[in-house]
């Protein structure tokens, strides 16, 4: 359900504005996206796992919110990012 360590470097990198970079919303919104893919395939066989639901739902709307915030403050970056992540809006 977590990601690990080389993944999170991964995603890093590939969505860092520059090195060193790690707190920009296009991290926190990639790794976030990570972390629900991965729990949305620990639902696919664990349906009725009640207490995680409840961490996605948080993981959801924390990766809105940042979403939220980088649509109003630079259109531009907050659409290239929905596009290379596949996010529908």
């Amino acid at each position: 359900m977590t990601i690990t360590a080389e993944r999170k470097t991964e995603l890093v990198k590939e969505h860092a504005r520059q090195d060193g970079d790690t707190g920009s919303p296009e991290v926190q919104v990639a790794i976030l996206t990570e972390r629900i893919r991965n729990l949305t395939e620990h639902f696919k066989g664990h349906a009725k796992d009640n207490h995680s639901r409840r961490g996605l739902l948080m993981l959801v709307n924390k990766r809105r919110s940042l979403l939220d915030y980088l649509r109003h403050k630079d259109g531009e970056r907050y659409l290239a990012l929905i596009a290379k992540l596949g996010l529908r809006k």
